[in-house]
């Protein structure tokens, strides 16, 4: 008979979580992909009426020397709208494409916890209750990193693009008010407000490319920690330089995103907590690990303290924590005012 963990245990409960958030990530699907559906339909509709739109502004310019101006305007706004309503619909699409791949890649996470469950025996000290078995620390150590990542996201929808969107509706309110009281002003508000709009939308795009880059599933880890950190260089004036060695080559998928996310959020840090200038990335992939390391120049800190869990740096615990579980290993050395040097090595198939 397969033991089985007691009905009010700790690991049943999750067990139970995680059935109802699978059920809930099914649901989520489903919705999502009307939405896709949806969404898809309108970018083919907007973008049959912006080249109805270019063609009617050629016909325009054709005759530009007779046509009346106000034909002439409404040809180019009519262009311009149906633009800007197309780029928006297709950054909505991407969202939703990204948002669908994230979704099945948790609903297949929280699959293989179940499936893991069912088809393994958890062994069960009769005398105390407790589970034996090494599941139950994986699991929870998933379950609790998957809320730790939510808590973060949650915190830049709230400083990102949260934030911005209450901005351009108090921009809105302005331009309402100024319409009848005074017209050019609310022209002027209104130019504002368009402004604002085309700089949250690139930072709202910013933000979904954080969360998931398209280019990690198409292309791979190398070229896109290429374009990240080219990137980050660009808009976030901390200079960083990345070296590849050994075989590019595609690798297993989790793999990939477990590695950009480890560098990703490192160099978060050495920019956000060390106020570093530089940073430099250094990745190996040979015939059986990656090896990355990850220096910067940053303030640094005391290594041991953090070894020994006594600094209470939960960002770098939850890193050490990623990579045991994939079978490797990470390593801090930093003292204060020196920078810090992150290695980490995970097995390849």
């Amino acid at each position: 008979m397969t033991p089985q963990a007691q009905p009010d245990s700790p690991f049943q409960q999750l067990l139970e979580e995680c059935r109802k958030e699978y059920e809930q990530a099914q649901t989520g699907l489903k919705e999502i992909d009307l939405l896709i559906q949806q969404t898809s339909t309108e970018v083919e509709r907007l973008s049959q009426r912006h080249a109805q739109a270019a063609n009617r502004l050629r016909q325009v310019e054709s005759n530009f020397d007779t046509m009346p101006r106000e034909d002439i305007r409404e040809a180019y706004t009519a262009v311009q709208e149906a633009q800007q309503r197309l780029f928006t619909m297709r950054g909505q699409l991407e969202k939703l494409q990204s948002d669908q791949r994230n979704m099945e890649r948790y609903a297949r996470l929280l699959r293989r916890v179940l499936e893991l469950n069912r088809d393994e025996a958890l062994a069960i000290d009769s005398a105390t209750g407790k589970e034996d078995g090494e599941i139950v620390p994986t699991v929870v150590r998933v379950i609790e990193a998957q809320e730790r990542e939510r808590q973060h996201l949650a915190r830049q929808m709230h400083d990102g693009p949260a934030q911005a969107l209450t901005n351009l509706v108090l921009q809105a309110e302005i331009c309402e008010r100024l319409f009848d009281a005074d017209p050019e002003r609310a022209k002027a508000e209104l130019a504002n407000l368009k402004a604002s709009v085309g700089s949250t939308f690139q930072r709202v795009r910013g933000f979904i490319s954080e969360l998931r880059p398209m280019m990690l599933d198409d292309l791979g880890l190398v070229p896109t920690l290429r374009r990240y950190t080219e990137g980050l260089a660009d808009g976030e004036g901390m200079r960083v330089n990345l070296t590849v060695t050994g075989r590019e080559r595609r690798i297993a998928s989790y793999k990939e995103v477990a590695i950009f996310r480890i560098v990703q959020e490192l160099l978060a840090r050495a920019r956000d907590v060390s106020h570093a200038a530089s940073s430099h990335i250094s990745l190996d992939l040979g015939d059986d690990r990656a090896h990355v390391a990850v220096e910067d120049d940053g303030s640094g800190f005391d290594a041991a303290e953090v070894a020994a869990g006594a600094s209470g740096d939960v960002a770098l615990d939850t890193l050490r924590e990623r990579v045991e579980m994939l079978g490797g290993r990470l390593q801090v050395e930093s003292d204060p005012g020196r920078g810090t040097r992150v290695v980490l090595d995970i097995p390849l198939p």
